[in-house]
């Protein structure tokens, strides 16, 4: 039973921080370790549950991604949208592929992530509030139509999210806007390529972290695959809204708020 609620927490924290420019990775570390969960079962755990927030885009997103499918041969459109996700993709999937061990070794480590966590968090917060009141006018207000050049300048700032703590959609529509792309156009896109990055993501790490999971797991890991995919549909369906209204400020403002408290909770325990 106990185990069961870990699987809802986690999945609750997952679909929420997923597509919300405050990093799931973070956030998922955070609350392994306030819950006490450690060791690869739980690491591959969280990595399984990602399924369901990648499931809640395509999900919402359907008749987008099968109009592409099925105009892929002929739809010179449909050619040139799967071009810009491919190419937008390309940069973090070659990366993230070199760093594996340093990420799952050091980036990722429990015992050292807290640290990066709480000043990628509060220096994220900042160029946030400081970078989206700088950015130019958009040029760019169709995020099915983005040029190549700006699809592979989307995808070296999602690079950046290699960092936990970064946020893979906080790089790119932040960096989307300072390239000159409307907000809701990159948000969209942002969507688009989070169905590849995620999925190729999760697939190399459960390639390995595999092992430790049982079969007795598989009623822990389909409930925190359900209830990530409930979490994470309703904020697809909602955060566009909510971000073409307010922008990324209130989450600016959110990341600053959090990396200060984990800073201090790092210098209590230091000091303990």
């Amino acid at each position: 039973m106990h185990d069961l609620v870990n699987a809802v927490l986690l999945g609750i924290v997952e679909g929420l921080t997923e597509f919300l420019p405050v990093s799931s990775t973070a956030h998922l570390l955070i609350a392994e370790k306030l819950l006490g969960l450690s060791g690869d079962r739980w690491e591959a755990f969280t990595v399984v549950i990602q399924l369901g927030a990648i499931l809640a885009v395509v999900v919402a997103y359907w008749r987008k991604f099968v109009g592409v499918l099925v105009g892929l041969p002929t739809d010179r459109n449909a050619q040139r949208f799967a071009a810009a996700v491919i190419v937008a993709f390309l940069p973090a999937a070659i990366v993230g592929a070199a760093l594996i061990k340093t990420i799952n070794n050091v980036l990722l480590n429990p015992q050292t992530a807290l640290p990066v966590i709480a000043t990628t968090m509060t220096i994220g917060g900042i160029l946030i509030l400081v970078l989206e009141r700088i950015a130019p006018r958009p040029r760019y207000h169709d995020g099915d139509h983005l040029p190549l050049s700006k699809a592979l300048q989307v995808g070296l700032c999602q690079v950046l999210a290699i960092l936990p703590g970064v946020s893979r959609s906080g790089a790119t529509i932040l960096g989307g806007e300072l390239l000159g792309i409307e907000r809701k156009a990159i948000a969209h896109f942002t969507f688009y390529l989070a169905v590849p990055t995620m999925l190729g993501a999760t697939v190399l790490q459960l390639y390995k972290k595999w092992h430790a999971l049982s079969g007795g797991d598989f009623a822990t890991i389909g409930l925190g695959f359900v209830v990530s995919f409930i979490v994470a549909y309703g904020v697809v369906l909602t955060f566009i809204g909510f971000l073409s209204r307010y922008g990324l400020k209130p989450f600016g403002w959110y990341r600053i708020f959090l990396g200060l408290a984990i800073f201090a909770a790092l210098a209590a325990t230091h000091y303990a």
